[in-house]
């Protein structure tokens, strides 16, 4: 199994390329082959050699970068249908954020790719004018769970 981790990360602190980091971490302890890249420095090309795509990406103005989206809008379609993957974001708790991982996995499904897992929406904390974020207390306990969950559906 061969999984390609592709991530967008925007803040100073790169909170959710920490998410990737973590996800990978986690696959490979597990015994998966991983390939972790930020967005700018994937492949497109290349995806059509992996088994599973996981992509994430911070909410920005309620939805995924339009790195990350252009990054799908991309992708070689006629190569990945059937091709497992999976979403995760890092956001704000609040009502008013929205939702990358909901649009990832919209067009991810639209691609071809079989979901085999509920995305992963860890949630950050900080101030704006600051403009430094990190994990709430307890994300990165949940991020290496979902990881584990999605390697035990990975190696089914």
């Amino acid at each position: 199994m061969k999984v390609l981790v592709v991530y967008d990360s925007v803040s100073p602190s790169k909170v959710t390329a920490t998410v990737a980091k973590n996800i990978a971490e986690v696959l490979k302890e597990k015994g998966i082959e991983v390939d972790s890249f930020f967005v700018a420095d994937a492949d497109k090309a290349a995806v059509k050699n992996y088994d599973c795509l996981l992509v994430g990406a911070p909410t920005m103005a309620f939805r995924a970068t339009r790195a990350i989206m252009q990054f799908l809008n991309d992708l070689p379609t006629a190569e990945l249908s059937g091709k497992l993957a999976a979403a995760f974001d890092t956001q704000v708790k609040s009502r008013f954020s929205g939702n990358a991982a909901k649009g990832i996995e919209g067009k991810l499904k639209s691609l071809g790719f079989k979901l085999v897992s509920t995305p992963l929406i860890a949630y950050v904390d900080g101030k704006m004018g600051e403009n430094e974020w990190h994990l709430k207390e307890g994300e990165p306990e949940k991020t290496k769970a979902w990881a584990q969950m999605l390697a035990q559906a990975l190696t089914k």
